[in-house]
């Protein structure tokens, strides 16, 4: 890839170490990469052993990550070395993710339908711990709540991330930011501020695949 080229980037996607989703590691690296994403953020539920699993197949591909269920919702983690803890109020885990140098994000946080959502009054709240918020999530129903939450982020002054928040191979790369190169947290921030977020909305069929993969579970 030319220096000059910009990267695309899912930064919310999930492996089958989160209970709704059946697909492994190395699938989604390699889907991604037949895609044309130039890099992916692995967030799985309370977990980081999926972003382990995949960073150990593509270094130079896999931002380790975590989505984070707070007290009052989920936070997203980015760049972290080791697992957050679910079930802390959401100013202890932005804490303890930028403990570890790492990226403090928020998943769909105004996604009406989503008892994770952390809604507006939270997300104002902890707001000088939040280094970007999640502005287009494919998996919202109502593309109203992506537009809403791209308006708080530009009247905050937050930069703003995509993902597609990916449970299937169907999903992956619906999502992205394009965005200049960057190796570090401090590198990808400046290029977050400066990217753009594009992306599809799933059909809201592909809830219905989350809930068998989660009952499958429940039976092993």
């Amino acid at each position: 890839m030319a220096s000059n080229s910009l990267w695309r980037v899912d930064l919310h996607l999930h492996t089958h170490h989160s209970r709704d989703c059946a697909v492994t590691p190395r699938r989604v690296v390699e889907v991604a990469r037949e895609r044309g994403l130039s890099r992916i953020a692995i967030t799985d539920h309370n977990s980081i052993q999926g972003a382990l699993e995949a960073k150990s197949i593509a270094p130079d591909f896999v931002i380790v990550g975590e989505e984070v269920k707070t007290e009052s919702g989920e936070l997203l983690a980015y760049f972290i070395q080791e697992r957050i803890p679910p079930g802390l109020s959401l100013e202890e885990t932005a804490r303890r993710i930028r403990a570890q140098g790492g990226v403090v994000g928020v998943s769909h946080p105004l996604d009406q339908l989503r008892r994770e959502a952390v809604g507006r009054e939270a997300l104002r709240r902890i707001l000088p711990l939040l280094d970007c918020i999640e502005v287009f999530n494919s998996r919202v129903i109502f593309s109203s709540d992506n537009a809403r939450t791209r308006a708080l982020a530009q009247e905050c002054g937050v930069a703003g991330t995509a993902g597609s928040d990916a449970h299937s191979t169907y999903e992956i790369g619906r999502a992205y930011v394009e965005m200049r190169a960057f190796q570090s947290p401090v590198e990808f921030l400046e290029a977050l501020r400066e990217g753009r977020t594009t992306g599809r909305l799933s059909t809201p069929l592909i809830h219905i695949i989350s809930t068998i993969n989660k009952l499958r579970k429940r039976r092993i």
